[in-house]
């Protein structure tokens, strides 16, 4: 089978050596995806709601790369620094997923990377 490696450019891919998606065959696994603004930076600092909107988009753009879109995700992984805001992230996340529905977890984390970072998301898809 073929492999197929997407890039968001996020300038932590070639110092960790890692890629944003990987794709073989008709499944897709989207890395641990943070909140990182398109300038560069943290977007929406201090803000999970923002912070998770940003993730749910790095995401969708990993999967339309992959030749997937969002609803071909079975699996969600919502990583929060602070469970007590997880409302705010499922807010975020019920709006793109809500007639999708993949299976989903909500953890909580020591930290991340930047500690600017509330909200780290993962995905996982299967093309039909």
């Amino acid at each position: 089978m073929t492999r197929k490696q997407v890039s968001s450019g996020s300038y932590l891919e070639p110092e960790i050596g890692f890629s944003r998606a990987v794709r073989i065959g008709n499944m897709i696994a989207v890395a641990g995806t943070a909140p990182i603004a398109s300038s560069g930076g943290t977007d929406g600092p201090g803000d999970v709601y923002r912070q998770t909107r940003r993730c749910l988009e790095i995401i969708e753009s990993a999967l339309t790369d992959a030749g997937a879109s969002l609803e071909d995700v079975i699996r969600t992984r919502v990583m929060l620094t602070d469970i007590a805001s997880w409302k705010e992230a499922a807010r975020a996340h019920g709006e793109v997923f809500a007639d999708i529905r993949p299976v989903c977890t909500f953890v909580q984390v020591s930290g991340f990377v930047d500690p600017d970072w509330l909200v780290e998301l993962e995905a996982d898809a299967v093309i039909a």
